[in-house]
């Protein structure tokens, strides 16, 4: 997607996203090696903002996948669209005739089935998009391991439909709060960031860029307050 560090560089620069030498440098390899990107740290420290910084940067859109506990295959994959088989059945009856076997293969086909996001990301054609599997930690080792086929070869088995090979490799990020440690499996096909909240200096440089206001000064006490009122409720949740 990106021809060089620099050209990745000036393309999130030009989102408005500040990026440090170290989280440049792993992005761009995991671009250039087609690698998923996994991103741990707090909430609220930038992890899904540099999704959509990348998808900017690269000229395409994201696909997001919200997790959540309980998350189903069906959320995540896509189901069948159970009524408009039925619609099909009843307004086609006349020329389906009665070969069943045909009838079947028809009707579980991807013209009657509702992808999700996941599905989706793979079948993007001209472009490669951003596939964004958000707050990862929340779901279980179950769902953990259906993410193992997509991002190890690319593809995903659907029952009835078949196995669905990418069209192009999307740039995967997952994003994670720590809620609890991922597996090991899915950690060794990532590579990996770490964020924290940003300093003062970090948060007044990016101020710079996507504050209207034109006042050193004032971004600087906007930085303080910001770092101050993360430290006060860092302190509140210790003391809870």
């Amino acid at each position: 997607v990106f021809g060089s560090p620099q050209e990745l560089s000036e393309g999130l620069r030009d989102a408005r996203y500040i990026v440090d030498p170290v989280t440049l440098q792993v992005v761009y390899l995991a671009s250039a090696m087609q690698k998923p990107l996994l991103v741990e740290g707090p909430p609220g420290c930038g992890k899904t903002e540099l999704a959509y910084a990348v998808a900017i940067a690269a000229g395409t859109v994201v696909e997001r996948l919200q997790c959540y506990e309980g998350i189903t295959d069906d959320k995540a994959i896509g189901k069948f669209d159970e009524a408009l088989q039925k619609l099909f059945l009843e307004t086609q009856r006349a020329d389906l005739g009665f070969d069943w076997n045909a009838i079947r293969s028809r009707l579980h086909t991807l013209d009657f089935f509702s992808e999700g996001p996941l599905l989706r990301a793979l079948r993007y054609r001209d472009r490669p998009c951003v596939l964004l599997i958000d707050e990862i930690d929340k779901v279980d080792q179950e769902f953990e391991a259906l993410l193992l086929e997509i991002l190890s070869a690319w593809q995903v088995t659907v029952p009835k439909l078949g196995t669905i090979k990418a069209e192009t490799v999307p740039f995967v990020v997952l994003s994670s709060n720590e809620e609890r440690r991922l597996g090991d499996p899915l950690r060794r096909r990532c590579l990996y960031l770490r964020f924290e909240y940003p300093t003062v200096e970090r948060e007044t440089e990016i101020l710079a860029v996507r504050c209207t206001s034109q006042d050193p000064a004032l971004r600087g006490q906007l930085a303080g307050l910001a770092s101050a009122l993360r430290r006060d409720a860092g302190d509140r949740r210790v003391r809870s």
